[in-house]
């Protein structure tokens, strides 16, 4: 403690003997400082308040019918990005502060300094944002936060929009590819329709066709049958009806029952083989032989005239001549349904080929074409996403405190940089006296004497100091004190003076 306080004692006694050097210093630093502060410029600070609307009645409207936007991340982007180079640079073309520039350097020095007096404040909580910038001019200060509100509300639309424009683009470029892929489909169908004309298939598959027409050939064949034996009866009951009483005319009907049956056989055996099989050849010769004998039967008479001119007889030739009739119709539509089923087992090796080569060209026709309406869907979309990004309604952009020209500078504050020079000029007197005492040492008590020379001291004299000096001492006492005082004084007018001008 006693070194402490002989420490503090030494301190005194320095300032004591160079009390003049530090007024005289802090004078200068006073002097110098308060200059310096009087002489700064000053700022105006310009801000703008902006409330970013991000719901929207449209987001559950066009819910599932196209891509809706991330308003969120897309206000988060703009203000993460709007301080950047090259917004600072359309800020500048705007404000008509790169005319200013003399050089690339002054350009890219004027560009830095506005980057670092921007600042953006706000929450995604509240989506209120401030853009604030403070300069030497106000006017300039509210180009700037004008400029830079523009291109916040703007670059919000902007993005997206490009982003939706370059997927049409790509969406495009591939419906033209898919439109010629779909083109030159629909000629190879279209070729190969024509070129295999007879062996497309109707409906079903080329076996039902077949299957189809031997059922139609067996039932037209059946009522052929069923047609012979009604024509038969009939001219049985003609000739049974007509004889002249010696029987010479009449036709056995056990032979016309022998021919309707090896007919129908005939028949049978035709839907199982061809005309060239063995038990075919000898049914159709059985036929013909018993058809030849029918005929020699009819020759050995002829029906009496008398009963020819009967009504009952002239009613059975009417009904005869409706079954001859019969039987020729239905005998020809047999031998078209024999034509037919011909055509189609002689087709049976290249039928299926042909239809499975449709199946192949309509299956890639139908791919083609399903991938077509595809990106035709995707590109209305891509072009209803982009009209949503640019619609005012998906994110409104609400200007809470438009930019002002300041009338009242921001700073310098003025008043704290007064007091701090007034403050820096007591310590720097203070220190320089302290430095003073360092550079010229003197012995200012009997300790430091005896701790430096080593030697024990005997006694001391004091001071005598005469009446005159007397006087000299309290004058230059007075004078440090009115100098101090004076400072004092100074700084209290300085304060004064400020803040009156801050009231005013």
């Amino acid at each position: 403690m006693a070194e402490i306080t002989a420490l503090i004692l030494n301190f005194l006694k320095a300032l004591g003997k160079y009390r003049w050097h530090a007024v005289t210093i802090a004078w200068l630093v006073a002097l110098i400082g308060w200059a310096v502060v009087l002489r700064l410029p000053n700022t105006y600070e310009t801000s703008a308040r902006v409330y970013v609307d991000t719901q929207s009645i449209l987001k559950p409207l066009l819910a599932g019918m196209t891509t809706l936007p991330n308003l969120d991340q897309q206000v988060m982007f703009m203000r993460q990005t709007l301080i950047s180079r090259p917004n600072v640079e359309r800020v500048m073309r705007d404000t008509d502060l790169d005319v200013r520039a003399t050089s690339s350097r002054e350009k890219e020095k004027m560009a830095d300094e506005l980057m670092a007096k921007i600042k953006i404040a706000g929450t995604e909580r509240d989506d209120i944002y401030t853009i604030s910038y403070t300069s030497t001019d106000a006017k300039l200060g509210k180009d700037v936060v004008q400029s830079l509100l523009t291109i916040f509300v703007e670059g919000s639309f902007g993005g997206k929009k490009q982003d939706s424009d370059k997927a049409i683009q790509f969406i495009d470029e591939q419906i033209r590819l898919a439109e010629e892929k779909l083109a030159a489909g629909e000629n190879k169908l279209k070729e190969f329709k024509i070129k295999n004309m007879g062996l497309m298939p109707q409906s079903g598959d080329f076996s039902g066709r077949v299957a189809g027409a031997t059922d139609a050939l067996s039932q037209a064949r059946l009522e052929l049958a069923e047609a012979e034996q009604s024509r038969n009866a009939i001219r049985r009951r003609m000739t049974g009806g007509g004889g002249s009483g010696s029987g010479g005319g009449m036709v056995d009907p056990e032979l016309e029952s022998r021919i309707a049956t090896a007919q129908k056989n005939l028949d049978t055996l035709r839907l199982q083989y061809t005309e060239e099989h063995p038990d075919i050849i000898a049914t159709k010769r059985l036929v013909e032989q018993l058809q030849v004998r029918k005929k020699e039967e009819a020759k050995k008479g002829r029906p009496d005239p008398g009963v020819a001119a009967s009504p009952m007889m002239q009613q059975l030739t009417v009904t005869l001549s409706d079954a001859e009739s019969r039987v020729a119709a239905l005998r020809a539509r047999v031998n078209e349904y024999t034509s037919r089923v011909a055509t189609l087992r002689s087709q049976s090796t290249t039928a299926p080929e042909v239809e499975a080569q449709l199946v192949q060209l309509n299956r890639d026709y139908e791919i083609n074409r399903e991938n077509y309406q595809k990106l035709v869907e995707r590109r209305e979309q891509a072009k209803l996403s982009g009209d949503l990004s640019s619609a005012t309604d998906m994110l409104t952009f609400r200007v809470v405190e438009p930019p002002m020209a300041a009338s009242q500078p921001s700073g310098p504050n003025r008043l704290a940089l007064f007091s701090g020079v007034f403050a820096l000029a007591l310590a720097a007197g203070l220190v320089g006296a302290f430095l003073m005492s360092q550079v010229r040492p003197t012995f200012l008590s009997h300790s430091t004497l005896r701790e430096a020379t080593g030697y024990p001291v005997l006694g001391s004299i004091n001071m005598h100091w005469t009446d005159s000096q007397k006087v000299l001492r309290k004058r230059r006492l007075l004078g440090v004190a009115a100098a101090v005082l004076v400072l004092v004084g100074a700084y209290v007018i300085g304060v004064a003076v400020m803040l009156v001008r801050a009231s005013a």
